[in-house]
């Protein structure tokens, strides 16, 4: 397996096929439409296919917008499927991928979402393993996930890892003088998440000054998000935490800039871009130990629980919030690190780059 970091790039046509629009505020949408706009700036014509439908258990809507997305693509054409679209839907894809150049794009395994049973889990793994084994090639975020897909029997020279760009942004400056610490968790709410686990954290630490404010779309898994604010509302905790659903990019960035740190509490990541904008903030950050998360943030501005451990995060949210010398060090690791932080242009280029290897 490989790791691109750029290429001789030529002009020509990719299609891209996601379920539903590519605005869509997530980090795999995110990662999708940088990789759109940096393609077309490379010069490359870049057709996008939102699938309509359920996924990633297909309903009837889902499967028939697959079998027409692909049937309308001129035979040769370079297709990059996202997985999400793709993992449950093995059979379009083998029917075309003789006469089409199918790329699989993995930002993590449906089988590792949280909270399935182990019979979706087993499900899901035999229909991701048989929609990887017609394509040409899978493209994913990070090296940890490469060595995940290349368990579906994918091999280790038809994958290339192409981790995602950040942005540059100016160091957070904190709430302000007088202000509590103000804690940022950027992340849909879901149960990978574990924004529920953060609750359990913040809880135990109610003797402290702080705020937190949790920044992601309430609707993908709304009985999830309302057991969220049910237990915040429990906790007591209503005038001190916050989901505030999605933000656009500019409130986004306020936000970010009047943090004191980044929190995430997830269960597994198949990278963590909001751990690297978070880092490119300078902000210290705490998280888990899941997925690619020990392998995306650097070790020095970062303290890692193991997931769903709610006393660790509260220990490692506590040690930071009443060691202000502790917290600065690892600000300035994160600054340091910042400037060593590809951009999305870089990302476009090392994705040609892989493109053009899996379909050579």
């Amino acid at each position: 397996m490989g790791r691109l970091r750029s290429g001789a790039v030529t002009s020509r046509d990719l299609h891209l096929i996601i379920p539903g629009p590519l605005e869509q505020r997530t980090g795999g949408y995110v990662y999708d439409r940088r990789i759109v706009e940096g393609l077309r700036r490379l010069g490359w014509t870049v057709h996008v296919h939102g699938l309509e439908g359920a996924f990633p258990d297909p309903d009837p809507t889902a499967v028939a917008a697959m079998r027409a997305a692909l049937e309308s693509i001129p035979a040769g054409a370079i297709v990059v499927i996202d997985g999400l679209a793709m993992g449950g839907l093995p059979e379009p894809v083998r029917d075309h991928a003789q006469r089409l150049r199918v790329i699989a794009l993995i930002h993590h395994p449906l089988a590792d979402e949280t909270g399935l049973s182990v019979e979706d889990q087993n499900r899901l793994r035999c229909s991701e393993r048989a929609a990887l084994g017609p394509c040409s090639g899978v493209i994913v975020t990070s090296a940890f996930t490469a060595g995940v897909v290349a368990a579906y029997d994918v091999p280790p020279d038809r994958i290339v890892v192409v981790p995602p760009g950040t942005e540059p942004a100016p160091a957070a400056a904190g709430p302000g003088e007088g202000r509590p610490p103000a804690l940022l968790c950027v992340a849909t709410v879901t149960p990978r998440k574990g924004h529920d686990v953060l609750v359990d954290a913040l809880e135990r630490l109610r003797d402290l000054p702080w705020s937190c404010t949790y920044v992601g779309s309430l609707d993908r898994t709304p009985d999830f998000a309302r057991a969220v604010q049910e237990k915040i509302s429990r906790a007591d905790l209503d005038d001190r935490v916050h989901l505030v659903g999605e933000r656009t990019d500019i409130e986004l960035a306020e936000l970010y800039h009047g943090a004191s740190l980044f929190v995430l509490a997830s269960h597994y990541e198949g990278y963590g871009m909001v751990l690297m904008e978070a880092i490119a903030r300078g902000l210290p950050v705490v998280s888990t130990t899941g997925g690619a998360i020990p392998f995306t943030v650097p070790s020095e501005a970062a303290i890692l629980v193991p997931p769903g451990d709610g006393k660790a995060l509260a220990d490692a949210l506590r040690h930071l919030l009443t060691d202000d010398a502790h917290r600065a060090g690892i600000a300035a690791a994160a600054r340091r690190h910042a400037d060593e932080i590809a951009d999305w242009d870089v990302t476009a280029r090392s994705f040609a780059a892989a493109v053009d290897v899996l379909t050579s």
